[in-house]
């Protein structure tokens, strides 16, 4: 199991993720011993790939995944909507995220981007399903990974457990799609943690990695022991990537995630 962090490359207004100073900030997750970031990206055109690309490899680090949700978040696209103007933006922007991707032997993570549901009644499960067997397509094109990310009940009506990204991953029957796996909102919808991992493991590319209060882990009441010995029997072998509130602040966050989460992955 490797160890990454996730920051955004802009300023954003989702709050779970660090942003500003982008190359600060993965110069100091190079530092403490990661092996990777994951890149929360509004929209691929605006980067300078060809930097991000000597960043990296000056840090050392992998592209553990890139992040999509903020082209929701900041700018309201989405794949669920019924405006089939908004569907065709958040289709073209994926595909943009997807083509960066497939250039650092990396994946993309479909999270908030499929919309919300509950606070949009201009929503359509259909057209979520049609959209994503379009990205699907896209994405096997380029030999790339989508993984979708179950969200609790609070954020999204669409996939909130394991369990129905399994149907979702039945019904769409794409070699490219997989599940992302957060602590999170497992900890929300999840009944028990490990022996949902086990159920995910032949489709498991991701994990994000927050305690239940969304700050570091250790912080909260999840059992990463548990996490941890689940992920080692099943042969795991991707990134647990810390997706968590900047508190108290970045860089307390990252360091304390790290610490913890190596001392686990060593004892058990």
């Amino acid at each position: 199991m490797k160890l990454s962090y996730v920051v955004s490359t802009h300023e954003t207004s989702f709050t779970s993720v660090a942003s500003g100073n982008l190359e600060n900030k993965v110069r100091i997750i190079a530092s403490l011993g990661y092996d990777g970031v994951e890149l929360a990206i509004r929209d691929p055109g605006m980067l300078d790939v060809s930097s991000i690309r000597t960043l990296l490899k000056k840090c050392g680090l992998q592209l553990a995944a890139i992040g999509t949700g903020q082209a929701y978040v900041d700018e309201g696209l989405f794949f669920s909507s019924t405006d089939a103007g908004i569907t065709k933006q958040a289709i073209e922007r994926i595909k943009g995220h997807i083509d960066l991707a497939a250039q650092f032997e990396s994946q993309v993570i479909v999270g908030l981007l499929r919309g919300e549901g509950i606070k949009n009644k201009f929503f359509s499960a259909d057209q979520f399903k049609k959209s994503l067997r379009e990205i699907c397509a896209y994405a096997e094109k380029k030999n790339t990974r989508i993984v979708i990310e179950p969200i609790n009940r609070y954020e999204t009506s669409l996939i909130n457990c394991v369990r129905e990204a399994l149907d979702i991953i039945q019904e769409i029957n794409s070699a490219s799609l997989y599940i992302l796996a957060d602590t999170f909102h497992m900890n929300i919808e999840e009944q028990q943690l490990p022996s949902t991992l086990t159920i995910a493991a032949p489709k498991l590319a991701h994990v994000h990695i927050a305690d239940s209060d969304r700050w570091y882990p250790g912080h909260g009441h999840i059992d990463f022991e548990a996490i941890i010995t689940t992920l080692k029997q099943i042969n795991y072998q991707g990134f647990l990537s810390g997706e968590m509130l900047p508190k108290p602040d970045f860089e307390t966050a990252a360091k304390k995630t790290i610490q913890y989460m190596k001392d686990k992955i060593t004892r058990y």
